[in-house]
């Protein structure tokens, strides 16, 4: 009988360390919101970090919401009522002009793959004259991702007297498009092979076309930055891995779930031109990069001239990345991709 209570104490001691141990471990994972506000593949990295509970592997327990647009991120970041923004750059550049102050530290993207999609009576791009293109908000992602397209083909907006409609998220400007609401937009891969489906036409592929960009960032405010280096470096490394994640072409089901899932789209086949966007867009190389930024500074500086004066320097921070790439992090990520 005594060797019984004994093993009875023993088990008792075993689950109550255990028990704590476990306490311990969930009051270790920092709870983070994320605010975005497009509404494309582009998240992907972030829904499948929080999916596949990436995050967490690196005591962050992160969720996602989706707002209306990057101006409405912006202020719940700077209310505190999110603690992690993803915005477009220019979006973070327009807020810092107004005073914010914001540090962006990685971005997964540094492609555009979009088409620029029309209502099928315009033929070339001379037809785009005094037509009317949808975006999400002006100075926002799409917005800017837009302005980057037209900028390269040559089509100056105000000589074409081409009007920008703010209209909603992509599924809101892709219904406007199939309405004929609007005359055409920058769509991603998924929504423009719908519009095609439904007879609309294709003018610009932007994968065909050369430009300096960094797609959505990893930001936050300036005193996290500094005050919490450890965890915007575990954001960082959860951020890579979840880019890793995506690469690796065994998870290709996985990942196309998890984008199904949230892109609400009906179908594997715009499920896999998703994944297959998402691919080709994001990077392991998540440095800010500086030419990238200023490029996008000179467009945004056209509706909001004071964005010229900033300097970049002090919002974008690669010191997160660098000792990423210095303790072996990075590299150990793209050797097992084979990059």
């Amino acid at each position: 009988m005594s060797v019984l209570r004994i093993d009875c104490r023993f088990t008792a001691i075993v689950l109550l360390v255990v028990t704590f141990a476990t306490a311990g471990t969930v009051r270790s994972q920092e709870k983070l919101l994320a605010s975005y506000g497009g509404y494309n593949e582009t998240m992907g990295p972030m829904w499948v970090g929080v999916d596949k509970g990436i995050f967490k592997k690196h005591g962050l327990d992160v969720s996602v919401l989706q707002v209306r647009n990057g101006q409405v991120s912006l202020t719940a970041l700077m209310s505190g009522d999110v603690q992690i923004l993803l915005p477009a750059i220019s979006s973070v550049l327009s807020g810092v002009s107004g005073g914010a102050k914001i540090g962006c530290v990685a971005s997964a993207f540094n492609k555009i793959t979009r088409e620029l999609v029309v209502k099928k009576d315009i033929e070339s791009l001379a037809g785009l004259r005094e037509k009317t293109l949808g975006v999400q908000s002006i100075g926002g992602g799409l917005w800017l991702q837009t302005m980057i397209v037209l900028d390269r083909i040559g089509v100056d907006p105000e000589k074409n007297g081409l009007k920008m409609r703010v209209i909603g998220d992509e599924p809101t400007i892709l219904q406007a498009l199939l309405a004929s609401n609007i005359d055409g937009a920058v769509l991603t891969y998924a929504s423009a092979a719908i519009a095609k489906r439904a007879g609309l036409r294709s003018l610009v592929n932007t994968s065909e076309l050369r430009v300096p960009y960094q797609g959505v960032g990893l930001c936050t405010r300036s005193d996290r930055v500094a005050g919490s280096p450890d965890l915007v470096l575990r954001l960082v490394k959860g951020l890579v891995d979840s880019v890793g994640f995506i690469h690796e072409p065994r998870n290709k089901r996985e990942v196309m779930d998890v984008l199904k899932k949230n892109l609400r789209l009906s179908s594997d086949q715009d499920a896999e031109t998703a994944y297959n966007s998402l691919r080709i867009s994001s990077t392991l190389d998540v440095a800010p990069n500086p030419e990238a930024w200023r490029h996008i500074q000179k467009l945004v500086s056209r509706v909001t001239p004071k964005v010229a004066q900033l300097d970049v320097s002090q919002i974008i921070n690669g010191s997160f990345v660098k000792t990423l790439e210095e303790t072996g992090y990075l590299p150990e990520a793209r050797k097992k991709l084979g990059l």
